[in-house]
């Protein structure tokens, strides 16, 4: 899951993206509305945090630019300000929430979770295929009822192959939505993680999810699936 992050004070954003992508999320960060409103226009985002106090205005500016062309974005904001009319404003504007500093990150990653349950850009909050489940705004993972502990990057890479089960993805396709890299940087990260997923998912199960395709990538998809696929290619065959 995406994060956009739009804030200047350098210590502030250390924090949030390493909190974040402890949690599981690809974090991207932005210092001005001139750097974020490109990467919005790039990316898609899952939901986007906003400092208010971004000078001069530009807090309000890519505020806006989200709700004009990105109306179903989740987005919360961050503020300094104790002024009532303008927290009251960024409502207006479109906040969907909006938190005061200081703050305690676990309430942020909690408000967080909280606009991302209610946003309507987020059909599926629990990927299923077939005894295993991944829960994107809970950032956990569960096969047949054991709990499965995922680094930040082996999460973002599950997620990507369950939003497409049976669909085959090539490494190059895998390095621009997982790591965001175009594909001609493509090396043996992708089958090292994909290692690493199918020790934790599928070592311990007699049905294999992780599938390779030779000289292709990789796929995920039950045995029901592959009996499927088998099926269709003796039909196929038989009618030719």
């Amino acid at each position: 899951m995406n994060i956009l992050i739009a804030e200047n004070e350098s210590a502030l954003v250390g924090v949030l993206q390493r909190g974040f992508e402890a949690e599981h999320y690809a974090v991207d960060t932005a210092s001005s509305a001139l750097q974020a409103i490109p990467m919005l226009q790039d990316r898609e985002y899952h939901t986007a945090i906003i400092d208010l106090d971004l000078p001069p205005t530009e807090g309000i500016a890519i505020l806006e630019f989200v709700r004009n062309r990105y109306q179903h974005l989740p987005t919360l904001v961050l503020t300094s300000c104790a002024r009532v009319a303008e927290r009251v404003h960024a409502l207006d504007t479109g906040a969907d929430d909006l938190l005061q500093k200081p703050f305690a990150f676990p309430e942020l990653a909690a408000r967080v979770r909280a606009v991302m349950r209610r946003g309507s850009r987020l059909p599926e909050v629990v990927l299923r295929v077939q005894d295993l489940e991944l829960n994107r705004v809970e950032r956990t993972a569960k096969r047949a009822e054991r709990g499965i502990v995922l680094t930040p990057r082996e999460f973002s890479l599950l997620e990507y192959l369950m939003q497409q089960p049976g669909k085959r993805a090539s490494r190059a396709e895998i390095v621009r939505h997982v790591w965001n890299l175009s594909g001609e940087t493509v090396t043996n990260v992708v089958d090292v993680y994909i290692n690493y997923l199918r020790k934790k998912i599928d070592t311990e199960e007699e049905c294999k999810l992780i599938h390779t395709v030779r000289g292709v990538g990789y796929e995920l998809h039950s045995s029901a699936h592959s009996s499927k696929r088998s099926a269709n290619i003796l039909l196929a065959g038989a009618a030719s």
